[in-house]
């Protein structure tokens, strides 16, 4: 980035991703990765599946970074087994006034739409999302309706709960950018929940810290990040690789490649760096690349061997087929060179 617009537009949009950060951590403590996770995910236009056991403030995360931008609509769907799928995209009613049919628009209708507890809805209610979700768009009735932009999905599931709850297929797992979990706070943290919470929850507290037309800025920035050829040649055979291992029965597919190539802009500009390296797409991989694969039996069975270990696995495995590129490879000057 070397002309003076582009700079100021870098520089414009770290400002309004730091206060969006900031003002969401007010409420979420001590969560920065989480935090910084689903920023990125908003500024690349992907969605957020937030896996993690009751009371780690999933919910909470999802309304403060609502909260958190002036002018958005947010809304809440809550998950059960007689979820219909008209419950969530809405649906045409008859009014005998006009004597014509009115299309009632349902709650995914909205910049941020909160799925709690996704994985207790009906197969049926939950492929509902996946054309807003991947197109932006629903479909009722034979017409095809555009969703305000920005569109973030953040849904909620609980692990550990098997009583009444449908497990995700692959085609929906693979519509969400990323997925992370929240895990509990630390002493301190926890300590500092209950002053917080003395006089009411911090989110009836909380404003706007940004607008829809900062968040513009912010979606220009993700696309002017360098990204060197060699990284996205990295990028592509470390996705590639996870189609080839043994304790992989199904990789990744170019959504993955594509999925992580956009979140190392948007890692890189939450940072402060106009140039993404190496060290994001390491950070990024599990998150983004993670839900995507589907693990050997195999290695799922091992009692002692959790998701995120099996997935460490898979990068380790990954790593020995696609090197990093070489050390001397300098990121931030060939990125001034551009």
């Amino acid at each position: 980035m070397t002309d003076a617009p582009r700079v100021e537009g870098f520089e414009r949009a770290t400002t309004v991703a730091d206060r969006l950060r900031r003002n969401v951590e007010t409420v979420v403590l001590g969560k920065d990765d989480a935090v910084t996770l689903m920023i990125a995910a908003l500024a690349c236009g992907g969605h957020v599946l937030l896996e993690d056991v009751p009371g780690t403030a999933k919910t909470v995360l999802a309304r403060a970074l609502a909260g958190s931008i002036e002018g958005a609509v947010a809304s809440r769907i809550q998950c059960t087994p007689d979820l219909q799928p008209t419950d969530i995209t809405g649906l045409s009613i008859w009014n005998p006034q006009s004597r014509a049919f009115e299309f009632r628009a349902g709650p995914v209708f909205a910049n941020v739409v909160l799925v709690d507890e996704i994985n207790r809805a009906l197969p049926k209610a939950q492929s509902a999302l996946l054309e807003a979700m991947a197109e932006r768009q629903v479909t009722v009735d034979g017409v095809t309706r555009e969703l305000p932009a920005p569109f973030l999905v953040v849904a909620t599931e609980n692990p550990i709960e098997q009583e009444g709850t449908f497990a995700l297929p692959e085609a929906q797992l693979d519509r969400f950018f990323l997925r992370t979990a929240l895990g509990y706070p630390d002493a301190d943290d926890e300590v500092q929940i209950l002053e917080d919470q003395l006089h009411g929850h911090p989110l009836t507290r909380l404003t706007p810290a940004v607008t829809l037309e900062d968040l513009d800025v912010l979606f220009a920035a993700v696309e002017d990040v360098y990204v060197d050829p060699l990284l996205k040649r990295w990028i592509v055979d470390l996705v590639r690789a996870t189609r080839t291992l043994d304790i992989v029965d199904v990789g990744a597919s170019v959504r993955g490649s594509l999925a992580l190539e956009r979140a190392a802009r948007a890692w890189a500009l939450l940072h402060g760096r106009s140039y993404a390296s190496p060290d994001d797409v390491e950070t990024l991989f599990a998150p983004v690349v993670g839900h995507r694969l589907l693990l050997a039996p195999e290695l799922v069975v091992e009692g002692d061997v959790s998701h995120d270990e099996a997935v460490a696995r898979v990068f380790a495995a990954s790593l020995e087929r696609a090197p990093r590129p070489q050390p001397e490879w300098d990121a931030e000057a060939r990125a001034v060179q551009v």
